[in-house]
């Protein structure tokens, strides 16, 4: 009944499988209830945040609580939308929670403890927590590259070092011979395996994920940097991560080990298919002059650092992603990291503030910032005055504002909520999940948008539609049209508003009934009307 269950257990562990079977019928009972009560207490949050101390203080196992999730986001058949989308976040939530602290744990090892693969295995899991990353499988896929390198490497000198079944435990100290294995990575990995920096899409989150890079065989100077280390110390080649200026580089000792001489050392470029620099050739790699500091070895968690604050970046760029979930991630990875860091932890305050999400936290981050650094204390009392409001408001709100068609302001809404259309202009398929009988917008966005140069401007029913590019938009109803040949919306966020899609239509869950009392019969003669007679 739970095949996945069974990595738990050995065939030697005497278990009582009674007790194991009531257990995890136990936790399925609870992850139902929990999953259940997510969509009534939490559809008015953007993003549901407050109520996952529930679920921290689970009193059954975690890994039965997940399977359970499991089932529930595999379950065949377009229903249950709504249980999936929040099996989904609390998914999500509980494994970032588990990876949060695999990280700290190995942040709190000793330095020669702390694989720069595993490190960035971690990262890629945070920001991934619902794809089936592991380090293990990881690790496999470096070690079939480094066995490839080992057959080259048995071509051009059988009696190689790197080629002892005990490879790697002990570093070659002959350069000629360090030099045989890097000829040899260069040959596998860019000519044979076609790996290569992501010039084309350089700025996408992907290329920063060492599993993607498995997969893509593209990435950035750092995570090619890291895989390009990884191998080259499994042969007995230390190579060393070097900070550089706008392109993360590995350093190659030529002189005595541990020099501080940094042309003692060849720079070598993961990103440029292994090509070895001078001092003077890094120089002109990034156009500009650096000092000796910039040459210095690093640390993994420098690395780590690194390659969040690449994430960071990413996430500040990002304009689709309403959610701003990777900014969120990232903010959380290099808050674990460097727990006190004001700026960092401002921007996490403000972040969540502008997403009207989880105020009493904001507090909480708020307040250490005061602790941490007086003299913020002008923008903090700001943000502190303006998420008080916010939480007043919050216990003012009587619940969703109900529309009912019937209404007189209401008779020109011609479409009702469930309904699959197509824009008449930009012939995007999206789905109705809300409307209102004017466009409900500031001037400012009335004017970008150019509402005016409609027939009926703004003065006609708008409605707020999923795309099925992942977006949400607002349509003035001239530009929609029934799509005669309806398809499901895959947006993630379908599952908010939608328990069902029957083919033809969604059925709206029950607080978008709430809200719209009248629309889901309408819909239903609609489609009836639409679709009964042949579609013409």
């Amino acid at each position: 009944r739970w095949p996945s269950l069974l990595k738990y257990y050995s065939h030697t562990d005497g278990v009582s499988w009674l007790e194991e079977y009531k257990a995890r019928h136990n936790a399925g009972l609870e992850a139902q209830r929990i999953v259940a009560s997510f969509s009534k207490r939490f559809f008015s949050e953007h993003v549901p945040c407050d109520g996952f101390s529930d679920i921290e203080t689970l009193g059954c196992p975690s890994h039965f609580f997940e399977d359970e999730l499991m089932c529930i986001l595999n379950m065949e058949g377009r229903k249950g939308l709504t249980w999936k989308y929040y099996a989904k976040k609390i998914l999500y939530f509980l494994r970032q929670q588990n990876i949060l602290k695999n990280l700290k744990e190995y942040l709190q090892r000793p330095t020669d403890q702390q694989s720069f693969l595993e490190g960035a295995v971690l990262i890629d899991q945070y920001c991934n927590p619902l794809s089936d990353i592991c380090l293990k499988s990881v690790q496999a896929q470096v070690d079939d590259i480094t066995d490839k390198v080992r057959k080259v490497l048995r071509m051009k000198n059988p009696r190689h070092p790197s080629l002892a079944s005990k490879a790697g435990e002990v570093l070659i100290p002959e350069v000629e011979l360090q030099r045989q294995v890097l000829d040899a990575m260069n040959c596998v990995l860019y000519e044979q395996l076609k790996y290569k920096g992501n010039e084309l899409d350089y700025y996408n989150s992907l290329n920063s994920y060492i599993h993607q890079v498995l997969i893509r065989r593209t990435g950035i100077p750092i995570s090619l940097s890291v895989l390009y280390l990884t191998i080259a110390r499994q042969l007995g080649v230390k190579l060393e991560p070097v900070n550089f200026p706008s392109h993360f580089l590995l350093r190659w000792c030529q002189g005595k080990e541990g020099s501080t001489d940094i042309f003692d050392y060849t720079y070598i470029d993961a990103f440029g298919k292994g090509k070895q620099l001078t001092v003077k050739e890094c120089e002109y790699l990034i156009g500009h002059h650096v000092t000796e500091e910039f040459y210095g070895v690093v640390t993994s968690k420098e690395v780590l650092q690194r390659m969040v604050g690449n994430l960071l970046n990413l996430g500040k760029r990002e304009s689709t992603d309403q959610s701003y979930q990777l900014l969120r991630d990232s903010l959380d990875l290099y808050l674990a990291m460097y727990p006190d860091n004001v700026q960092h932890l401002m921007l996490q305050a403000r972040l969540y503030f502008h997403l009207g999400i989880w105020p009493e936290k904001v507090l909480d981050i708020l307040q250490h910032i005061q602790a941490l650094d007086p003299s913020q204390h002008g923008a903090v009392g700001y943000l502190v005055q303006h998420t008080l409001e916010h939480i007043e408001r919050r216990k003012e709100e009587v619940g969703p504002e109900v529309k009912h068609r019937s209404d007189e302001k209401h008779k020109e809404v011609c479409f009702s909520i469930g309904l699959i259309m197509k824009h008449k202009r930009y012939g995007y398929n999206c789905v109705i999940y809300g409307w209102d009988p004017a466009c409900m917008m500031g001037h400012e966005w009335i004017r970008n948008m150019n509402v005016h140069s409609l027939p009926h401007g703004p003065h006609q029913p708008f409605y707020n539609v999923l795309v099925e590019d992942g977006s949400c938009r607002y349509a003035a109803q001239e530009n929609l049209e029934y799509n005669s040949e309806p398809r499901e919306i895959p947006h993630p966020d379908i599952g908010r508003y939608f328990s069902e899609f029957t083919g033809i239509y969604y059925l709206p869950n029950t607080e978008l009934e709430i809200r719209y009392p009248e629309d889901l019969e309408l819909t239903r003669a609609t489609v009836q009307k639409i679709y009964s007679s042949g579609k013409e």
